[in-house]
């Protein structure tokens, strides 16, 4: 069965995207720790991380890192923070966290924005590419 990001990836469920290449996309979390938290996902359904192959997992992160780039010129914070769980949804992906505070990483603290406000700070941050 096609796991949520799969369905985001084919265009079966909407997303507020930044940025997509042939391997990946980045859009931002429906339920954000923080304004401008954005999950970078491969475009291959794979589970774990670490089962990811050794260009896969690199390529992972340089993409990951343009979109942090391009996330910190957006959102003011004092850093962006990463983090790879994969309990909640079983396909590899990156959460990027403008930080303030610890509890901005946190994932038991949510944000809530308007339809309108996810398109313009998606928008946003897709502008500073």
């Amino acid at each position: 069965m096609a796991s949520i990001f799969t369905k985001i990836i084919n265009g079966e469920i909407p997303c507020y995207k930044i940025a997509e290449d042939a391997n990946f996309i980045a859009f931002l979390d429906v339920n954000p720790n923080a304004k401008g938290h954005t999950l970078v996902v491969p475009k291959e359904e794979v589970n774990k991380v670490f089962d990811l192959d050794d260009k896969t997992y690199a390529d992972l992160f340089t993409f990951s890192k343009k979109i942090a780039t391009a996330l910190e010129k957006t959102i003011s914070c004092k850093r962006i923070g990463m983090s790879v769980i994969g309990l909640e949804v079983p396909h590899v992906h990156v959460h990027l966290v403008p930080l303030n505070a610890m509890e901005d990483i946190q994932f038991n603290k949510k944000e809530n924005f308007s339809k309108e406000e996810m398109q313009q700070i998606a928008s946003d941050i897709a502008s500073n590419l």
